[in-house]
C-alpha cells in the first residue's frame, strides 16, 4: 500500500444494480461554484504574498467538484499531499517549500520495446509542461514538476490539465497497441459496469450504426449529389454515440478523430471523400470484437474538461445556421435527414461546448426523448415516447418545467414557450424544441 492509500484510503465498491447509475456526455469543469471561485482568489493572493504551499492547497479546493468527489488533499508537517482523478487515471503529488511534483501512472512497463519508447519520446515533444518517464516501480508515468515559487494557479491549471488529459487518453490507447509490453495500473478507483449494461451499450452502438448504413444503402440519397445530407446523418451518429456511450480508449479516439477529420480547416478534401472516411471508421467500430468494446466501458471521476465554455448566444448561432436546412429535406421527403439535423445540432453543441447549465440540461433531455427505448433498457422509468413513437406531451412538458425550476434562482427570466412545442412526430418536435431553446432568456439579474 502506497502513502496515497494510507493518507486517503480507497473508494468503496460500486453496486450497478442499485438504480441506473450512469453519467452521460463529456465532463466539464466550467460549472464552478462560488466556493470554487473564492478558493481561486485565495490561491492567487497566497501566491502573490509568497505563501506557496497555502496557494497550492487553495488551488486544490478550486479544482474540487463536490458532486464528483474528484480531489483530496492533506497537509502534514508543512507539506501538502494531493490526489485527483481524471477518468481512468489517478494523479498524485506533493508541494513543499521547494517544489511541486505531480505524477500520473499510465501503465506498468513489463518489457522494453523500441517502438513504444520511440512513441513516448515523440509525444514528449508535444507536451508543454509535463513529460513521459519511467518511475522507480517500473511504471510508465507522466510527470510534472516545478519550483514552488513558479507554481502560480494559472500555470498549475494548464500543467495539471495537460498531464491528466494525456494520461487518461493514452493508457487505453497504449495498452491496446502495446499490450504485450504493458499492463494496467492505478485502476482500483474505476466503477465497473455490469455485463448486462455493457451488452446494452454494445447493442445500441451496433443498432444505431447499422441503421444509418442500411438507410444509405437503400439508395434514397445520392452521396455525390447530396453529400451534406450524408454528413448530417453521420455526424449526428458520431455525437450521439459519444454522448450516450461515453466510451474510452479506441472508440473514444475514433469518434474524436472523425470529428477532427471532418472539420479540419487545412484539409481541402471534398465532403464526399470525408463522408467515405467517416463511414469506414463507423464500419470498423461495428466489426470490433465485443470484448474490446466492453473493456472501454467504465465510470470514473474527472477534474478537467475538454469542452469550451460557451454562452447561450453560441447555441443560438448554431441553431440559426443549421436548423433552416431542415426545410428542403422535409419538403422533398427526406424525413430521416430532416430529423437528423436537430440531432446534429444537439450533438455538436454537447460535444464541443460547455453551454450554460439550463441549455445543457435541456439538450440532454432531447436525447432522453429521442432515445427513449435505450434509456428504458438501462433502467430509467419515465417514458418519453408513446406506443406510436410520438413524443409524450405530458411527460416532456413536466420534465422541462422541472429543469427550469432547478435554474430559476440563477436565471429568473427562464420562461420556455411550451405552447409552441409540436408533439406530432420526432421531426417536428426536434424543430420546435430547438426553436424553444433559441428563445430562452438566460440573462441574470
Amino acid at each position: 500500500m502506497s502513502i496515497w492509500d494510507t493518507l486517503f484510503g480507497r473508494a468503496p465498491g460500486y453496486d450497478p444494480t442499485d438504480g441506473p447509475e450512469f453519467n452521460f456526455g463529456r465532463y466539464t469543469d466550467a460549472y464552478k461554484s462560488p466556493a470554487n471561485y473564492a478558493a481561486w482568489d485565495k490561491s492567487l493572493l497566497a501566491f502573490e504574498t509568497g505563501n506557496y504551499v497555502e496557494s497550492c492547497e487553495a488551488f486544490m479546493a478550486y479544482l474540487l467538484d463536490e458532486r464528483e468527489g474528484n480531489v483530496k488533499w492533506k497537509t502534514e508537517g508543512g507539506k501538502l499531499y494531493f490526489e485527483f482523478y481524471q477518468g481512468s487515471k489517478r494523479v498524485t503529488g506533493f508541494a513543499d517549500d521547494e517544489q511541486l511534483r505531480a505524477t500520473a501512472r499510465v501503465a506498468h512497463l513489463d518489457a522494453n520495446n523500441a517502438d513504444l519508447l520511440h512513441r513516448l519520446t515523440s509525444m514528449n515533444y508535444e507536451l508543454k509542461y509535463s513529460r513521459f518517464a519511467i518511475d522507480d516501480d517500473g511504471c510508465l508515468a507522466i510527470v510534472f514538476d516545478t519550483p514552488v515559487n513558479d507554481a502560480s494557479p494559472h500555470k498549475l491549471y494548464h500543467a495539471l490539465k495537460e498531464m491528466a488529459l494525456r494520461a487518461d487518453k493514452q493508457d487505453d490507447l497504449l495498452l491496446e497497441e502495446f499490450g504485450d509490453f504493458l499492463s494496467p495500473t492505478e485502476i482500483t478507483h474505476l466503477l465497473e459496469l455490469s455485463a448486462e449494461d455493457k451488452t446494452r451499450k454494445l447493442d445500441f452502438l451496433r443498432r444505431r450504426i447499422q441503421y444509418v448504413i442500411d438507410y444509405l444503402g437503400k439508395g434514397k440519397l445520392n452521396p455525390e449529389e447530396q453529400p451534406g445530407a450524408v454528413a448530417y446523418l453521420l455526424l449526428d451518429l458520431v455525437y450521439r454515440l459519444d454522448y450516450l456511450l461515453i466510451p474510452e480508449g479506441h472508440t473514444m479516439e475514433a469518434l474524436e478523430r472523425m470529428h477532427r477529420m471532418y472539420f479540419a480547416r487545412e484539409d481541402d478534401q471534398p465532403v464526399t471523400y470525408k463522408n467515405i472516411r467517416l463511414l469506414r471508421e463507423l464500419q470498423h467500430l461495428l466489426r470490433r470484437a465485443p470484448e474490446s468494446f466492453a473493456e472501454e466501458l467504465y465510470a470514473g471521476k474527472s477534474t478537467f474538461g475538454i469542452t469550451l465554455p460557451a454562452n447561450h448566444d453560441r447555441l443560438v448561432s448554431l441553431i440559426d445556421n443549421e436548423l433552416p436546412n431542415m426545410d428542403w429535406y422535409q419538403d422533398n421527403g427526406y424525413v430521416e435527414v430532416a430529423s437528423g439535423i436537430p440531432g446534429y445540432i444537439v450533438g455538436y453543441a454537447l460535444f464541443n461546448y460547455a453551454v450554460p447549465p439550463p441549455d445543457r440540461s435541456l439538450l440532454q433531455l432531447y436525447y432522453r426523448v429521442c432515445e427513449d427505448e435505450y434509456f428504458r433498457e438501462l433502467g430509467f422509468k419515465q417514458q418519453f415516447l408513446d406506443r406510436d413513437g410520438r413524443p409524450a406531451r405530458r411527460a416532456i412538458r413536466a420534465a422541462i418545467t422541472d429543469i427550469i425550476s432547478q435554474h430559476t434562482d440563477v436565471y429568473p427570466r427562464l420562461r420556455p414557450a411550451l405552447s409552441q412545442l409540436s408533439f406530432d412526430n420526432l421531426m417536428d418536435f426536434g424543430r420546435s424544441y430547438l426553436l424553444m431553446l433559441r428563445e430562452l432568456d438566460l440573462s441574470k439579474p
